[in-house]
């Protein structure tokens, strides 16, 4: 059959990182000129994912087994370093996570919920996954409540 009537294949949605075999995210290339120098974005092809796993050198690799590391970001980028902030867009860091529940409320919280649907947002490019960051937000804030509780329930 002639190569022209043969439809080319679409890139895979679901990759594993080639280190960690972590489950990747795809991401866009108005992600990857946004954390990435130029130089970096063109060795990867079109279709490109970010490898989410804190402890992994990889930051973003092709369905090619191309990979760009970590040391390669232009900035620090959650999760691959946990000082930075969850929320590119506006900030939150976990620091501001751990203030609400210290505080016993979800001030902060609540804000970047309410904002990450503002016209403000910029996931897409500001997020080093292309994600918004309130699943995250939730789930580190549930992880530490968690935790909290455990340790009332453990006291004597």
């Amino acid at each position: 059959m002639n190569k022209a009537f043969l439809k080319e294949l679409d890139a895979p949605t679901d990759q594993h990182c080639p280190k960690c075999g972590a489950l990747a995210t795809a991401v866009g290339r108005e992600t990857l000129a946004a954390h990435l120098a130029d130089d970096a974005v063109r060795t990867l092809a079109e279709s490109a994912y970010f490898c989410r796993w804190p402890d992994c050198d990889v930051a973003y690799f092709d369905q090619f087994g191309r990979i760009v590391c970590r040391d390669a970001l232009l900035r620090p980028v959650y999760p691959k370093d946990r000082t930075a902030a969850i929320c590119a867009c506006f900030g939150l860091t976990r620091d501001d996570i751990e203030q609400d529940l210290r505080e016993g409320v979800v001030t902060r919280c609540r804000d970047i919920v309410n904002r990450s649907k503002s016209p403000e947002a910029r996931c897409a490019i500001m997020a080093a996954d292309g994600q918004c960051c309130v699943p995250e937000v939730q789930r580190y804030y549930l992880k530490l409540r968690q935790q909290a509780s455990e340790a009332r329930d453990e006291a004597p």
